[in-house]
């Protein structure tokens, strides 16, 4: 039995143990030394069960004492209910979004809407230290054109990478974009023409509006479950009313809702792809951030029929500033290529280079590694602060990784109202509204929580509590 495996068995048989009530929240577990004597193993095996048990959430390490049961209040808020599915139509939401996103630009606010991960949780060093040595050392090609693929070292690191997502491609087969909208805009242009029908989830990531709006598709919004993901069932009977070319989804981790599909039902999706003819584009932008790594493959990966067109970024993990993404399109490669050569040629090429090479000197995974701890003590946190603040009747997501909240408030509350009142105090959230072209979410909003957790964090949360509580006693008893 390999090292691998002997340490996930050690880990597991502890995981059980924790959860059968052997350890109790707050209870020191068997030290590393203690054991490996047990189990005649070596200390390294131990420090790795131990680790993958701290990217659990169930230990945590105390330094110079040893490790414990991780103690954390219960979450008791239910999940938020599923959309209803509505006709198919031109977005109609476009200017309200752009109004929405600019409110929320301003300087000084608190960020709780936009969900982008906070500079502490950026290999900022490392990048700018690539950043340097390119520009020092390779002053010619950094400073000139990149054409479409993109940079050859960085295709030859993302398709490593993508072996971690259950994806085997060449280099060859990567183009690298200006982020993962961008990946995805190419991809519906070169998958539909204007006044096609794309299927969204429901609520869906703004940005996938905006773009469907600019190209003039029509949109069908297919309802999420926050646990698995699109209703499957609620896809196939739109595809029996409504010529459906293509299906935008993410299938890991997905934005707002947090939602996971499994591997089972991501097979049911593909055989509906092929049974309804139609192209799916996968946005895992938030793939290499669940918290239990190798449980969940993206849906590329068990694509057989060049039916998923993949779309990703290091706007999450490494820095939304650095514009890197890819797309990996299969039998529309070449068409996409194209497309990039007559618009933006590829990607900047210093940071091409620069990602490239950090990616080339490792700590990529540390990194993840690290962030992925604290993403899953923030969302912890900001569950249970949600859970204390807000409203009786407030439903809250359980995502299984990234750092975003969709919470669900009685359905009396209008959001945008809290969205202005909040600005005011100097705090920024994401009011359901802009995540859909129908009106289902105005009692919804997206929290941010790839933030550090602090007094600061939670008196934004406690002042978002009170002013949800004040428009609900305002707006009276549910009808």
């Amino acid at each position: 039995m390999t090292s691998l495996l002997l340490y996930q068995r050690i880990a597991q048989q502890l995981a059980d143990d924790i959860r059968r009530g052997v350890y109790q929240p707050g209870e020191r577990v068997p030290s590393v030394r203690k054991m490996s004597t047990q189990l005649n193993v070596s200390h390294a095996t131990v420090l790795q069960a131990y680790a993958n048990l701290e990217d659990q959430g169930l230990i945590r390490a105390r330094p110079q004492s040893g490790f414990y049961v991780h103690q954390s209040p219960a979450l008791t808020a239910a999940t938020p209910d599923i959309a209803r599915v509505e006709r198919p139509g031109l977005v109609t939401r476009g200017s309200i979004i752009n109004q929405v996103l600019s409110e929320s630009r301003r300087e000084g606010v608190f960020p709780l809407g936009a969900a982008v991960p906070h500079v502490e949780y950026l290999p900022v060093r490392a990048i700018s230290q690539q950043l340097a040595k390119v520009t020092r050392f390779q002053t010619a090609k950094s400073f000139g054109y990149m054409f479409s693929p993109g940079y050859e070292p960085l295709r030859r690191q993302v398709a490593i990478r993508m072996r971690d997502a259950g994806v085997v491609v060449d280099p060859s087969e990567v183009v690298i974009t200006h982020g993962c909208v961008d990946a995805v805009h190419m991809s519906l242009r070169v998958l539909t023409k204007p006044g096609d029908l794309i299927a969204v989830e429901s609520p869906t990531y703004y940005g996938l509006l905006q773009v469907a709006d600019l190209l003039g598709l029509k949109v069908i919004e297919i309802p999420g479950d926050p646990t698995t993901g699109i209703s499957l069932e609620a896809l196939q009977l739109a595809a029996n009313q409504w010529p459906i070319k293509a299906v935008v989804l993410t299938a890991r981790l997905s934005n707002p809702l947090g939602s996971t599909m499994t591997e089972d039902r991501q097979r049911q999706l593909l055989r509906l792809a092929d049974n309804y003819d139609f192209k799916i584009i996968e946005d895992d932008i938030y793939g290499e951030l669940m918290f239990e790594q190798g449980t969940t493959r993206a849906l590329k990966a068990l694509d057989r029929d060049a039916r998923v067109v993949y779309c990703s970024s290091f706007s999450k993990t490494l820095s939304p500033g650095v514009r890197i993404g890819w797309v990996i399109a299969g039998r529309h490669q070449e068409e996409i290529e194209r497309l990039q050569t007559f618009t933006t040629y590829s990607a900047c090429s210093v940071t091409q280079m620069a990602v490239a090479a950090y990616l080339e000197n490792g700590g990529y995974d540390r990194h993840l590694r690290t962030v992925r701890q604290e993403y899953r003590k923030n969302l912890n946190l900001f569950q249970l602060a949600v859970q204390q603040y807000f409203p009786e009747g407030t439903q809250i997501s359980r995502p299984k990784g990234g750092f975003i909240l969709w919470v669900s408030l009685p359905a009396r509350v209008n959001t945008k109202e809290i969205h202005l009142q909040a600005l005011k105090q100097g705090i920024s959230i994401a009011p359901g509204l802009i995540f859909s072209n129908t009106e289902q979410f105005n009692h919804c909003i997206r929290l941010n929580c790839g933030i550090p957790w602090n007094r600061e964090a939670e008196r934004a949360l406690m002042t978002l509590g009170l002013l949800a509580t004040q428009l609900c006693q305002e707006a009276g008893p549910e009808s």
